[in-house]
């Protein structure tokens, strides 16, 4: 007879541990505030570009139609500148009357005189032309009436005016140590500006040479277009005949 099994009892499960309870996390340290960038600094103002024309009185025969104005930078702050400050008016041009008989200067062919005003029609307008004729060149120029400021177109010197001339004549001549052809170039543009005292810088600084051998073709052409353009207005003035205005000029020189 077989023992009768033993029923072994079921193990009890062994007991689960107990979790340990979490440790709450940290709380993630924020990033610092980014700093407050300091308010930039407003922009400098920009200098004020101010178109002005030029100011001072102008040389007799120095006027240039069609020139352009001056340019003046300035600063916004500067004493005496307000910004936005709109520049001076530009003076009126000095109006020239003239009749017939008068005597005129034209910076580019000499003394010249009015043989009176007339009327032109032009594209429906009717403009008043002064004419001026120029024996000498056997010339007739027509101006503008409206346009004799800006072409350049003046009255003779007055004796006391030509005293300047003169007094430039009996100075020290200035011989600048540049190449003739560039000294020729600015002994044209004085002849041709009109100037009486710019003349007779050339006359004088061509004197001492004058005649002598070693004296250029050029150099004496120069001087006597000078010379001739200088007696020319002396002569009108003094109302004595050029030649003898011509002799005066060339013994002014010499006293040196």
């Amino acid at each position: 007879m077989t023992p009768p099994r033993k029923t072994e009892a079921p193990s009890p499960k062994p007991a689960r541990k107990a979790e340990a309870p979490k440790k709450p996390e940290a709380p993630m340290p924020e990033a610092p505030a980014a700093e407050a960038a300091p308010p930039e600094a407003p922009p400098a103002p920009r200098p004020t570009i101010i178109v002005a024309a030029p100011t001072g009185p102008a040389r007799p025969g120095m006027g240039r139609p069609g020139a352009p104005p001056s340019f003046a930078v300035r600063s916004p702050g500067r004493p005496g500148f307000a910004e936005g400050q709109a520049a001076p008016p530009r003076p009126p041009a000095a109006k020239v009357e003239l009749k017939a008989g008068d005597h005129v200067v034209y910076p580019t062919h000499g003394v010249g005189q009015v043989q009176g005003i007339e009327t032109i029609e032009a594209a429906g307008h009717a403009l008043q032309m002064v004419v001026v004729t120029f024996e000498e060149n056997r010339m007739t120029l027509r101006v503008p009436v409206n346009k004799i400021p800006t072409a350049g177109l003046r009255k003779l010197f007055t004796p006391v005016e030509f005293e300047a001339a003169i007094d430039t004549l009996k100075g020290k001549a200035r011989i600048k140590r540049t190449m003739w052809s560039r000294r020729a170039q600015e002994y044209e543009a004085k002849i041709n500006s009109g100037d009486p005292i710019q003349i007779a810088e050339v006359v004088r600084d061509l004197q001492r040479n004058a005649g002598q051998p070693d004296q250029s073709f050029s150099e004496r052409q120069i001087y006597e277009q000078a010379l001739e353009r200088l007696a020319a207005e002396y002569a009108a003035i003094e109302k004595i005949d050029k030649a003898e205005a011509s002799e005066r000029l060339v013994a002014f020189a010499k006293s040196v």
